[in-house]
């Protein structure tokens, strides 16, 4: 599916009309703005992955702070840190192979874990170390394989999700054109997630990176990424809902997040000028974070 910067047609309109009222009906008139300097970006694993991704193909695991050099690149004011790191094979994040420096890290500081795949064993070995957990989740099994490779399937991300929330606040997150640009899962998710029950929703838009295999796809039509926030609003009226750090920037941004803003989300990280002109002409109370959205 291509770029679209056009207006929203008349459907989009009705639609975003619909959860601005679900916004105003169930929130204050306040909406947070996010620029998280101030979490440190921690791999478990280096820049070592098990999966090729067809979205990430190891690369973000670039720009994280490897554990063994935490302790002496965390400035001791940093007031939160993400936890995250590659996956093995099935698809897991090794959260207890380091979990001695994690918890060096943990006083004074709050931490989001994103986690992969988990079994009970090691959500109960971290959960002492846990403020937040942050769950991919995935609404059918087609996309998981040929996003993750893995012999997986809804059922089980459902599971840990499950698993997690017996522990810890879980935010679980929705990346929209997940399977190279096409919608598909997202409303599944939701579907899932509205089962299940949640404490609030993160959604995320595929950014086609250099040296994936989705590196020439396109993101997601700005109209459906902005068709399926309203949706969530609409299906989750009182849940806080995030618009987060992984959407494409330039054009793309500077056209979804005033539309997000119209879709009645809680928070945008890093939002585009013209969000946050938008947020003052509707008359939302700016609020201004410095950690990640899901803290």
């Amino acid at each position: 599916m291509g770029k679209e910067f056009d207006s929203a047609g008349p459907q989009l309109e009705t639609l975003l009309d619909r959860a601005w009222q679900a916004r105003t009906a169930n929130f204050p008139m306040t909406i947070q703005f996010d620029y998280p300097v101030d979490t440190a970006i921690i791999s478990l694993t280096g820049t070592q992955c098990a999966l090729d991704c067809a979205h990430c193909g190891r690369h973000y695991l670039r720009h994280m702070i490897p554990i063994g050099e935490a302790a002496d690149r965390v400035a001791e004011a940093t007031p939160s840190a993400l936890i995250s790191g590659g996956s093995d094979p099935e698809g897991r994040v090794p959260v207890r192979a380091h979990l001695e420096e994690v918890a060096a890290l943990h006083p004074g500081r709050r931490l989001n874990w994103h986690v992969g795949l988990i079994g009970h064993a090691e959500a109960e070995a971290i959960a002492p170390y846990v403020d937040v957990i942050s769950l991919d989740f995935v609404g059918d099994d087609e996309t998981i394989r040929d996003v993750y490779g893995l012999d997986k399937t809804v059922a089980d991300y459902v599971e840990s999700y499950e698993i997690l929330r017996a522990y810890a606040k879980v935010l679980p997150h929705i990346t929209i054109g997940l399977r190279g640009g096409a919608l598909g899962h997202e409303r599944r998710a939701m579907d899932k997630l509205a089962g299940l029950g949640l404490d609030g929703l993160v959604f995320l838009v595929l950014v086609p990176t250099p040296g994936t295999r989705y590196a020439d796809c396109q993101p997601p039509a700005v109209t459906d990424a902005a068709a399926v926030l309203a949706e969530a609003r609409l299906r989750f009226p009182d849940k806080p809902i995030y618009l987060g750090c992984m959407r494409p920037k330039g054009r793309y941004r500077t056209a979804l997040d005033p539309l997000a803003v119209r879709a009645g989300v809680n928070k945008v990280v890093s939002p585009a000028r013209s969000a946050v002109r938008l947020a003052k002409d509707v008359g939302l109370s700016v609020v201004r974070g410095r950690e990640c959205c899901a803290l």
